[in-house]
This record gives C-alpha cells, structure tokens and sequence, in this order.
C-alpha cells in the first residue's frame, strides 16, 4: 500500500518538504524508543564508514516506540511502527530501500505525521520506500528484548554485557539525524524479514536500545 506523495517527499535529502497540518508557529517533536538490528556485525560500522560492512548491504529493522511526539496538532503519544530495508553499499549515492510499517487502523494524518518525523530522523535520500500496515509487538525486558511484525519479521535482542555484567553502552555517539540520544545500549540481534522483495534471516548480528529525541519547527511550503 502506497500513500500519496510519501515516496517522493521522503526521498528529499532534508527530510519531507510539507507538513499534515497548516496554521501559525507549528512545531513537531519526537521522543522515541528503539529495539534495532541489521546485518553488520555488533558494532554496524555504517556509523563510521559511507558503506556497510562487506560493502554490499545493510538489512535492518528497525521497531520504534513513541513516548511522546506530535507535527503541528497530531499527536503521536503512544503509537509504533518499523522500518525494514536494505542501506545498499554505498550511502554516498543514497540508501536503496525501506518500508516502512503502521499499526493497523492508523489514521491518515497519524501516517503522515510520522512519515514527517521519520523524514527529519533520518535526512538521506531513499532510492525506493513502500508501507505497509501490520500488528507490531514492542518489549523490553532488562538487557533483553523483542518486538514482532504480524507475519512479516522479528526481532531478538540478548544484551551484550561489559566487564562489570553491566550492559555495554556508547554514549557519545550520534543517532541520524536526532538531537539527543540516551546512549547505544548494545545486544546481539537475531531477527528476520520477509515482503517487498526482502527475505533476510540474521542471528547474533548488530542489536542495540536507544532512545532519540528531536524537535523543530514544521517548515512552511
């Protein structure tokens, strides 16, 4: 299922050109959970190189939780989604494909608020993007955790422990483009995908929690 516009505003490299809502002094903001894996090896050298490792491909999936978020008067508290996709093997010519999940039933102002606020997280320019809607399951569990999309993937996570049998954390290091992050809170990720052209099957690969934070003000048309 293909909404209106999504592929050619999601593709603009600054995020999405145009707001769901009109009116003076709009804002959007984000506060947002993360259960996170892909196929590189723990840790993704995507955040320090212009490829993935290998130098192919970069299959994600990416299960996200939102505290609280709005774009202008659509509000978001509550709601989840996914993205799954390929990064393709050179970021410099832009990512190859994502798809991006909503909860079943969601309203099309909600798809498009978030369709917004995905756009400003992640500010690369996307080859291809499609949506879909699924059930999606969200749990954490102390250094653990999973999240479920319907019938299409999965995600494992088992804490990676540091020296102290604490979870290692990054804490210094940049999620996309958000403002904040409360740290990479590193696991080893088994998780699958299936639709779309994708069919990827990974175990013990790069897995992490975060939660990002973003806000700003919705750019007028």
């Amino acid at each position: 299922m293909l909404i209106n516009s999504l592929i050619a505003a999601i593709s603009v490299a600054a995020g999405i050109a145009t707001a769901p809502t009109d009116g003076p002094a709009k804002t959007w903001s984000i506060k947002a959970d993360y259960i996170e894996a892909c196929s590189c090896s723990l840790f993704c050298s995507c955040y320090y190189n212009t490829g993935p490792e290998g130098g192919m491909m970069c299959e994600f999936n990416n299960a996200v939780k939102i505290r609280t978020a709005h774009v202008g008067d659509v509000k978001l508290d509550g709601k989840k989604f996914w993205i799954s996709g390929d990064l393709g093997g050179d970021f410099t010519k832009g990512m190859k494909s994502a798809i991006v999940t909503f909860e079943p039933k969601t309203p099309k102002a909600e798809k498009d608020a978030i369709m917004y606020l995905i756009g400003k997280v992640y500010p690369v320019t996307w080859k291809s993007v499609k949506t879909d809607e699924q059930p999606i399951t969200w749990v954490r569990n102390g250094m653990n955790g999973m999240a479920k999309l319907g019938n299409r993937g999965a995600i494992h996570l088992e804490g990676a422990k540091g020296a102290d049998g604490k979870q290692q954390v990054i804490t210094n290091l940049k999620y996309w483009g958000a403002q904040k992050n409360d740290g990479f809170e590193l696991a080893y990720g088994t998780h699958h995908y299936k639709g779309f052209g994708h069919n990827y099957s990974l175990k013990r690969k790069n897995g992490f929690f975060v939660t990002i934070e973003s806000s700003g003000t919705v750019e007028e048309k």
